[in-house]
């Protein structure tokens, strides 16, 4: 893995991986696929020290965060989590505080973590 050193290196190894990619996965040799695994590192490991996830502060946020990990719909989110569509859309819009039982839910069903919820709530 080549550490890369400036967003220009970045960009270009962004550029690389794109070219080879757009051979299709038919297409690719087995030197060019090890090449676009050494690339894709390379570009994570620029990412994670210029680009971090920042880590989610509210619980509104995590919610959004569990959602988007599970592919949800917020209509999906609220059948899971025993929720009326409108409570859940006021509880993420900050419309509306959540509750114990919202809590319980997000805790059960999405493995949130308890101390989180509760140092959020």
């Amino acid at each position: 893995m080549k550490n890369l050193k400036s967003e220009t290196e970045y960009q270009k190894a962004l550029s690389d991986i794109d070219v080879l990619m757009k051979k299709g996965e038919d297409l690719i040799t087995g030197p060019e696929a090890e090449r676009i695994e050494q690339l894709a590192l390379s570009v994570q490991a620029y990412e994670a020290t210029y680009y971090p996830f920042p880590m989610p502060k509210t619980i509104r946020e995590m919610v959004e965060l569990k959602r988007f990990q599970l592919k949800l719909t917020q209509a999906a989110l609220a059948e899971m989590l025993g929720l009326g569509k409108p409570k859940l859309s006021q509880i993420l819009t900050g419309k509306r505080e959540p509750d114990v039982a919202f809590l319980k839910a997000a805790y059960k069903k999405l493995g949130i973590d308890p101390g989180f919820l509760l140092e959020n709530a």
